[in-house]
């Protein structure tokens, strides 16, 4: 599936939900169904800055795509990151550079968000696209 089919899948399962606590419970619900980041990836340096909440990333290259593993203390933060772990893992650096991400707005996650969360999925976010410009640039 493709970056742009994995936000379609996202914003439809969204859409489908009319009310945002259902939405919560989804977001929570895929937090809980993301994959536990080994324990020796939960140290500082995977931490990301700008969240509230503890949020640990790791990426691997393997066969020049990208996986990221993540994990967080908090249960809506976790389902955050792997709202955006299923959109970008499995993906070329190249592909995650050049992607436009736009389900965040296109589900009105950022106006639901307190202030400190928006920061921190942005913070999400920006690591992964850093991590993608520094496997691409090893790729060269």
């Amino acid at each position: 599936m493709t970056i742009e089919e994995s936000q379609q899948e996202i914003i439809d399962e969204f859409t489908f939900l009319a009310d945002w606590m259902d939405k919560y419970e989804m977001i929570i619900q895929m937090g809980k169904e993301l994959p536990m980041i080994e324990e020796q990836y939960k140290k500082p340096e995977n931490l990301i800055k700008g969240c509230q909440s503890q949020v640990w990333l790791h990426a691997e290259n393997k066969d020049n795509l990208l996986y990221f593993t993540a994990d967080s203390d908090a249960l809506i933060t976790k389902g955050l990151v792997a709202l955006v772990v299923k959109v970008l893992s499995g993906h070329s650096a190249k592909e995650i550079i050049e992607s436009n991400l736009h389900f965040v707005d296109d589900i009105g996650l950022k106006s639901h968000l307190s202030p400190t969360r928006s920061n921190g999925l942005l913070s999400m976010l920006k690591q992964i696209k850093n991590y993608a410009i520094a496997f691409h640039s090893l790729e060269k």
